[in-house]
């Protein structure tokens, strides 16, 4: 007897058999050579059936679903023709070494190009800089067209085809691609696919009354069905504007807004946008992406009645956009950017969805245990948060384009005694500097007077201390905020997953208050924490000399390099395997890492004063007796106590 499965394959086998004439129609036009289409063939062979079935359970109640299958595949194949031979053999190493990404060889680096570098051909330039930091991925923030004016930092896309006119051009991007190739750097760009800008074609034609493209996007005659979602739905941006729709004149008609009026969210429930937004993937993925960051992934699917975020068929969708990645672009990983209740963002982390996520939880625990020199809440949470799913990885960040929300869970704080809310506005007023005693330069982002939320802006070197320090040109406080930002660089380096510097950190990068003079960006904080790079602050990185600020910016960067270095030389960072040492010292956070037989412990002081550790809990964790501490070469015997100065943090190897 059969079941609902079996017929499932059945209807992909006979639509795949059906499809074959197309499919050879697509290889005799573009007379790809017969490894090619073999290669090709083999994988829709192995993903075939994983990705009908998604696509079945997406799309089956339309009455064109077999028609958008079949331009589905097409793209597909369209998308492998068009793939340049040199990415083609990148994939045929990707395929034979599929974890590549989990090397303790790689850290990661962030920027905008216009703020580090002013265009794409200019930071070429600057390649070398990357490989002195010791960057293996570099991710470069939202660079195709966008919208005149404010354009969410980005993240409004005009299309998916052209480079920012400012930036470059597309053959730009891909010879800056093929430099950071040959540089063994990888590329990471994002894939802004929940929304387009309101002035993309798709758009446009929707203004005008075209009723196919109008189905491309949510949009509603009057307030009756948009009321009705509201009653369900939180808003993103409430400072900028209320409610999640946006009236539109010139059509007279209501279109879904997630976030910004500009920014029209896409209708996946029409298969014909996800066939044109592979499309566009494809696209993007030639000029020589290795990894594609998901933007907004909470959002892709909306259903009367829920809150239009996380549900089940968001996970469907970025499954099929996986299964025709690995049939059409091998080579390349998908990097969810989910930054919501953890227990939500953990369920996009698989081989088959999103190998690697952001680690939002760990950013703002870590940042919480330098607010109240304690590690209670962060190991509540690290004690079932942190593992992953084989051949997946978190990529840890400490500060990026984005703000800091306070997304730890309400119960991991109720366990160990700490009232959620309250420890929330504690955080924002310590951050904002209102708190007594606090030592940050942070400014509020979207404060929503009515619920209490707000999220904080400001660079990592601000939020540490340091910005205070100089004002006050007080030289103790400037050495405990370098100390705090080691210590967070440190954790981040080896706790598990890809560490990821927003580049600017690594010199000590303050606020950019200049902000506000933009009307353009005046509205947004965030701006705060996106200063344009001043490339005449490392000059000062030459060891010949010695400004009073340089030497600060030279200490940090010195410092942060070594990290980055140390890491590539210590197997046991590779990898996610992570457990927790029992420090009995609330102040003090501790684990050791293990990979293919070797280990580190990792030892963290989250307080401005020494704190100490037992050493037996050493030679538990680390199976012997004596320990070298491979950041200052200090040897350490498990008979006595240790003793951590403050905010300092020891990478231990046995010896």
């Amino acid at each position: 007897m059969s079941t609902a499965q079996d017929e499932i394959d059945f209807k992909a086998d006979l639509t795949l058999q059906r499809l074959q004439p197309q499919l050879e129609a697509v290889w005799q036009t573009s007379q790809i050579s017969e490894v090619k289409r073999h290669e090709f063939e083999l994988r829709l062979s192995e993903h075939w059936r994983p990705l009908f079935g998604l696509l079945f359970r997406l799309y089956r109640s339309r009455y064109d679903f077999f028609f958008h299958v079949e331009q589905i595949l097409l793209t597909a194949a369209r998308g492998w023709v068009e793939r340049p031979d040199r990415l083609c053999e990148l994939d045929r190493h990707r395929i034979n070494e599929p974890n590549w990404f989990l090397s303790e060889k790689i850290s990661g680096g962030a920027l905008y190009v216009d703020l580090f570098g002013e265009n794409l051909t200019k930071l070429r330039e600057n390649v070398s800089y990357f490989k002195e930091l010791g960057l293996k991925y570099l991710h470069f923030m939202p660079l195709f067209a966008v919208r005149p004016g404010n354009n969410d930092g980005g993240y409004a896309i005009s299309t998916y085809r052209s480079v920012d006119p400012r930036l470059g051009t597309i053959d730009d991007l891909r010879l800056l691609a093929a430099d950071l190739r040959e540089a063994g750097i990888s590329l990471v760009l994002d894939f802004v696919f929940n929304h387009t800008s309101d002035d993309h074609e798709w758009a446009q034609l929707a203004q005008a009354g075209n009723r196919e493209f109008q189905e491309y996007y949510y949009i509603f005659p009057d307030r009756t069905e948009p009321e009705k979602y509201e009653r369900t739905l939180r808003e993103i941006f409430p400072t900028i504007r209320r409610g999640n729709f946006t009236w539109h004149d010139g059509m007279q008609q209501w279109v879904w807004t997630t976030f910004n009026s500009f920014q029209w969210d896409l209708n996946y429930t029409n298969p014909a946008v996800f066939r044109a937004m592979l499309e566009e993937m494809l696209f993007i993925t030639n000029t020589g992406v290795d990894i594609l960051r998901l933007d907004a992934v909470a959002f892709i699917w909306k259903q009367m009645g829920t809150n239009c975020e996380n549900l089940p068929e968001a996970h469907l969708l970025i499954q099929a956009f996986n299964r025709l990645a690995r049939i059409a672009t091998p080579g390349l990983l998908f990097k969810s950017e989910a930054i919501v209740h953890p227990d939500d963002v953990v369920k996009y982390i698989n081989e088959d969805e999103c190998q690697i996520s952001y680690n939002p939880t760990l950013m703002a625990l870590l940042w919480e245990s330098l607010a109240t020199r304690k590690v209670n809440l962060l190991v509540q949470t690290l004690k079932h948060r942190h593992r992953l799913p084989p051949n997946t990885s978190w990529v840890n960040y400490l500060r990026c384009h984005d703000d800091i929300g306070w997304t730890f869970d309400n119960a991991d704080a109720e366990a160990i005694g700490i009232n959620a809310y309250d420890h929330r506005n504690f955080l924002n007023d310590f951050y904002t500097g209102q708190f007594p005693g606090s030592f940050a330069r942070g400014v509020p982002f979207q404060e929503n007077h009515e619920t209490g939320d707000m999220r904080i802006s400001g660079t990592m070197a601000s939020l540490a201390g340091l910005e205070q320090a100089i004002e006050e040109d007080d030289d103790e406080k400037k050495e405990l905020a370098i100390r705090r930002m080691l210590l967070l660089h440190g954790v981040s380096l080896s706790i598990g997953g890809i560490p990821l510097l927003y580049l600017g950190e690594e010199w000590g990068m303050l606020n950019d208050y200049d902000f506000v003079t933009d009307p353009a960006k005046a509205g947004d904080s965030r701006w705060i924490h996106r200063p344009k790079m001043k490339w005449e602050f490392l000059e000062v990185l030459d060891d010949r000399i010695g400004t009073e600020n340089g030497s600060i910016r030279k200490q940090i960067f010195r410092s942060t390099q070594r990290l980055i270095a140390l890491r590539k030389s210590l197997p046991a960072l590779a990898g996610q395997e992570m457990d927790l040492i029992a420090t009995s010292n609330e102040h003090i956070l501790g684990y050791v890492r293990f990979n293919n037989g070797n280990r580190l412990i990792v030892l963290a002081n989250f307080s401005e004063e020494p704190q100490e550790i037992e050493g037996n809990k050493l030679r538990t964790a680390g199976l012997g007796r004596f320990f070298q501490n491979v950041i200052d070469d200090k040897t350490y015997a498990t008979s006595e106590r240790l003793v951590l100065a403050p905010y300092q943090i020891l990478w231990l190897n046995r010896v």
